[in-house]
């Protein structure tokens, strides 16, 4: 795929949705930190419901470690895998008020030094809560990218280097948010929407592997 091609398609998906961001639900840096951690194999719908009962409750690392691991579990115990995500959530609070004056951090290192958070979190925090022009590459993203051929590869980190070098300048802080949203509800995985896809002109997904 050419320079031109992927312009276009930024272009068309930037003026169908100029200012586009997560579904997660959340109102400080702390909040989204703590729902990205939960959303780990998980919807957002699922996440923001068990959210929207935990954070009126305790919603700063103060707040949710003083819940105590079962404390914390009643509230997310909806989501799965919500014993080990309870666990690393208290040790997340334990060390941003010990180490970071309650403060999330700002660096990559420092977010992947949490427990609970990989490389695709510390972006979905970096670039929705700080700006940064990060690609936090899930499987939407993954999927996107290789069945367009807007940025084709064999694992995320590569997918991710690649949206990184070849995405237009001007696209790249809010592109994450523009291919996660096309995965989750047009480019699906077993019935992509392509009678509905706005740049299924550009798409470079063979056009006999196309639904009819």
């Amino acid at each position: 795929m050419n320079r031109e091609k992927r312009t276009e398609i930024f272009t068309r998906l930037r003026d169908q949705n100029p200012n586009p961001t997560t579904e997660l639900e959340y109102s400080s840096d702390f909040e989204l930190l703590v729902a990205v951690v939960l959303s780990a194999q998980a919807t957002d719908v699922g996440v923001n419901k068990a959210t929207a009962r935990l954070y009126p409750v305790a919603n700063t690392p103060e707040a949710i470690y003083a819940l105590g691991l079962e404390g914390l579990k009643e509230y997310i115990k909806t989501i799965g895998l919500f014993n080990s995500k309870a666990e690393n959530v208290i040790q997340l609070c334990k060390i941003l008020i010990e180490q970071h004056d309650s403060q999330v951090p700002r660096t990559r290192e420092e977010l992947e030094a949490l427990p609970g958070v990989g490389r695709k979190t510390a972006n979905v925090v970096l670039n929705t809560a700080y700006g940064m022009p990060t690609m936090a590459v899930d499987t939407h993203i993954f999927r996107v990218s290789n069945r367009t051929r807007i940025a084709p590869g064999k694992n995320v980190l590569e997918v991710e280097k690649r949206l990184l070098r070849l995405v237009p300048d001007e696209f790249l802080r809010d592109a994450h948010h523009w291919l996660i949203l096309h995965g989750r509800y047009v480019c699906m995985a077993r019935k992509p929407k392509c009678g509905d896809c706005l740049i299924a002109d550009l798409c470079e997904f063979p056009l006999s592997k196309r639904p009819g």
